[in-house]
């Protein structure tokens, strides 16, 4: 067992969220588009999303109240960790077919990841969340791996 990492947060590993189904819109990519400045014909007319447009898809819609300090909902997924403030540690996304209009996206998120490390300015706790997004047909459209940082 490392210093602030307890056999209680290390349980943790494994855990899995519930799944999120969504539907992706002509609509919606559009304006995905538009707002990231991209503008590529296909995605300005919505027959297929541009690449992170899976990102925002199952981002939970929730009261100011349950945003953390940097407008994000809290992650019910992470147990509380004895560090709080995060960094990006890194993001590898693998695309395995395109997202469509009128495609039925689900999403499941997993803990995969606890470890600690020391830094420069102390100790450090990193985590990785593995998300893989499927159609309706069970196959895979999107794997994302996220690492964060907390010190």
């Amino acid at each position: 067992m490392t210093a602030l990492l307890s056999q209680e947060i290390l349980s943790c590993i494994g855990r899995q969220s519930a799944p999120k189904r969504e539907i992706v819109t002509r609509r919606d990519i559009r304006k995905y588009a538009i707002a990231t400045d991209n503008r590529q014909a296909k995605y300005l007319a919505g027959d297929v999303a541009p690449p992170l447009f899976h990102v925002h898809l199952f981002w939970d819609v929730v009261p100011l109240s349950e945003l953390s300090p940097d407008g994000v909902s809290i992650d019910t997924l992470l147990p509380r960790f004895p560090l709080e403030k995060a960094m990006a540690g890194g993001l590898d996304i693998t695309y395995h077919q395109p997202i469509k209009p009128g495609d039925w996206l689900t999403a499941t998120r997993t803990l995969t990841d606890i470890y600690e490390k020391t830094g420069r300015s102390g100790p450090l706790i990193f985590y990785e969340v593995l998300m893989e997004v499927r159609n309706d047909a069970g196959e895979l459209v999107v794997t994302e791996k996220t690492t964060r940082i907390l010190r």
